[in-house]
């Protein structure tokens, strides 16, 4: 416009057929000046696209293209799934505890650090993130306003407060379990709001002594608890509004006749245990019950009393609960 008084279209179409090189002729004649710009133009047009190019090939090269594109399509994922635990840590009890809860189709989502057990996740299809679980934003793109649970299972304890603190204030009614790694953070992680405290160390110890003083106990408690190489299961199963059981004793409930199982404990509302219970103990709405039987009578026994519940009710079985 300024070297030939184009006019303003004329100087955008001008430009456009010379950057595009589909040249259709010119609008008018070019002066000497006109040929040296349009000579910049098609110089520097051209410097430009192939930059742009290497550039484009370099980033497909070196993957990020197609990092960006699984980390959109993970977040997709992660942005549909509900009532899932939030495991922070993937090492080697954050592979057990996601292991056990997918067995029995627990949805999780795993919060890692390393690159490398990052790659893992990815191959195994288990929904992750991959950065610092301290932080307030992961947990939230984590869904943690939607989960159900949260376990902090990083090396460090202070990370391990510091996670518990942060969940408890994004949802108070989180069901969070932390690791402790060394005495007396037991009592610090219950203050920031753990509900279930676990020391790794110490539950090992306890159990490598229960293996030298009762080894034949210890093995039917892990073979029932494990479900693995025999028939017979535990599991604990929440009495809600609805179950028809609720307001019998428990020798009324034909538990024991009509199932072939075994009530080993009843947990009540205020959080008292009964165990061994009498047969004439009276069942009520939000008892927790312990049973031990066939696995295939236990999920009947599930079955049977879900479909009497009402519409807003529900029994809940939790059989993936672990002895303490």
């Amino acid at each position: 416009m300024l070297i030939e008084n184009y006019t303003f279209l004329e100087g955008f179409y001008m430009t456009l057929i010379t950057l595009t090189t589909i040249g259709f002729g010119e609008v008018r004649p070019l002066s000497e000046k006109g040929r040296l710009f349009t000579i910049f133009l098609i110089l520097v047009g051209i410097a430009f696209v192939a930059s742009q190019l290497a550039a484009l090939g370099n980033y497909i090269a070196d993957g990020q293209f197609l990092q960006m594109y699984r980390r959109r399509k993970m977040k997709k994922r992660l942005s549909q799934v509900s009532d899932h635990y939030i495991i922070c840590g993937y090492g080697q009890m954050g592979k057990i505890v996601a292991s056990e809860l997918l067995k029995h189709n627990i949805p999780v989502v795993v919060i890692e650090k390393s690159e490398e057990e990052a790659v893992r996740l990815e191959e195994l299809g288990i929904p992750y993130l991959q950065g610092d679980a301290t932080e307030e934003e992961i947990l939230i793109a984590a869904g943690i306003h939607r989960a159900k649970g949260l376990v902090a299972l990083v090396s460090k304890d202070t990370d391990n407060v510091f996670i518990v603190l942060t969940a408890r204030d994004l949802n108070k009614d989180l069901l969070i379990c932390a690791r402790a790694n060394t005495s007396g953070v037991e009592k610090r992680l219950k203050k920031a709001g753990a509900d279930r405290v676990v020391s790794p160390y110490a539950s090992g110890a306890i159990r490598i002594a229960h293996n030298i003083i009762r080894p034949t106990v210890t093995d039917f408690l892990e073979l029932a608890l494990s479900g693995e190489g025999m028939e017979l299961g535990m599991e604990e199963i929440k009495l809600v509004e609805g179950a028809p059981i609720i307001g019998k004793n428990l020798i009324d409930s034909n538990i024991r006749s009509s199932y072939n199982l075994i009530i080993v404990a009843i947990k009540k509302v205020d959080g008292s245990m009964i165990y061994n219970p009498a047969p004439s103990e009276i069942l009520h709405q939000g008892d927790i019950l312990i049973a031990i039987g066939p696995k295939a009578n236990l999920n009947q026994f599930v079955t049977d009393i879900s479909s009497h519940t009402g519409p807003n009710s529900k029994i809940c079985s939790c059989a993936h609960s672990k002895a303490e």
